[in-house]
């Protein structure tokens, strides 16, 4: 397997699960619980995939360094420290805010899927833009 592809499919990844996210809360503010509890179960699935992905990814590449210069560096660097910071919040998040779903507790499941929701898109979305600076607009 040709480890340099990982990179993009990642990024996709990383957009569908935004996508997925944000179908699924517009199927619980419309009140289709079971099409919600499908999105967000295929959103989870497909972060998972991007987890396994991504660290197969940089155990066998590593580190690979940002190469842009100028007032771009600090832009990169707030998006990144951010989104690494928000997606080792949001693998606890996700799993309690699933399971508390999964087990009918709507009510706890609803108090904390008010803080995950925006966390893991926000963690979806800027790890497309970090790919998209890393390996497209600065390589």
């Amino acid at each position: 397997m040709d480890v340099y592809i990982l990179p993009a499919v990642n990024a996709t990844l990383n957009g569908i699960s935004a996508i997925l996210l944000f179908i699924g809360h517009r199927f619980i503010k419309s009140g289709s619980r079971q099409k919600h509890k499908r999105m967000m179960i295929a959103a989870f699935s497909t972060s998972v995939l991007f987890l396994i992905s991504y660290l197969y990814y940089h155990a066998h590449v590593g580190d690979v360094p940002f190469k842009g210069t100028g007032f771009v560096r600090p832009v990169y660097f707030t998006i990144l420290i951010s989104h690494i910071l928000l997606a080792a919040a949001i693998v606890p998040l996700a799993v309690i805010t699933l399971l508390r779903g999964l087990s009918s507790k709507f009510d706890k499941h609803k108090r904390i899927a008010r803080w995950t929701y925006p966390i893991w898109m926000y963690v979806s979305i800027t790890g497309v833009v970090v790919y998209l600076m890393v390996y497209q607009l600065y390589r």
